[in-house]
């Protein structure tokens, strides 16, 4: 199993979306009805400073900066699959995609491979047994997953999602930013900090959001929208 890897023709996405990034401090522009209610229980600091860009108390300045981008894209995530039954969850629009309920659980195991690699030393791939059982078909999706992951309701999804990044931002406030910049020489892309792989890791999460938004636009019965 190899990590994730953004492909060239993303990578042209990736310099917008930092520039998209930069400048959403404390602007305000999402839209408020996709906050009118609440979410599921999320490890933040605070949802009133989530349009705030920048260092977080509790953490080093540049570790916190990445923390969160992080929050904002959970919350900016959740927000588009809140309230949604186990058959939305299940629903598969052909046989090769994937469900949205498969695809929230990959973002769990997403956080927890590049967990285990970042803050255990564990090299990629090199799972103990007990972690591959529990996440290796949600990590590669595809047809195992399709044939395995249905059947549960969204809180066993969320469940995990917050289960791996409690775990994830416990580890993030031992480390400082000397941690975050240390570069991988060995990392499959070329020379990778940690700073890389965590930022993947949240724009992992932005490449999921919109497919499932996209499946969420084509359940049955889904009313015409305008994303």
């Amino acid at each position: 199993m190899q990590p994730v890897q953004t492909s060239p023709g993303r990578r042209g996405f990736l310099k917008a979306g930092a520039a998209f990034a930069a400048g959403i401090t404390g602007i305000g522009f999402l839209p408020s009805a996709a906050f009118s209610s609440p979410l599921p229980p999320l490890p933040l600091a605070g949802d009133n400073d989530m349009n705030i860009i920048g260092p977080k108390e509790g953490y080093s300045p540049q570790i916190g900066t990445l923390v969160s981008m992080m929050n904002w894209m959970r919350i900016v995530m959740l927000s588009a699959v809140k309230g949604m039954s186990r058959e939305e969850l299940d629903f598969l629009i052909d046989d090769k995609a994937n469900t949205i309920g498969a695809m929230l659980y990959h973002l769990a195991a997403t956080d927890t491979f590049y967990h285990l690699h970042t803050f255990q030393g564990v090299k990629w791939g090199a799972w103990d047994d007990s972690y591959k059982k529990k996440w290796d078909v949600a990590m590669e999706l595809g047809e195992p997953a399709r044939k395995s992951i249905k059947g549960n309701d969204l809180s066993f999804y969320t469940g995990l999602l917050q289960e791996s990044r409690e775990k994830t931002l416990a580890e993030f406030k031992k480390r400082d930013d000397k941690w975050l910049l240390t570069v991988d020489k060995d990392w499959p892309w070329g020379p990778t900090n940690n700073y890389c792989k965590w930022f993947h890791v949240c724009e992992h999460e932005s490449n999921h959001n919109g497919q499932m938004k996209f499946l969420k636009s084509r359940l049955p019965g889904a009313k015409a929208g305008k994303e």
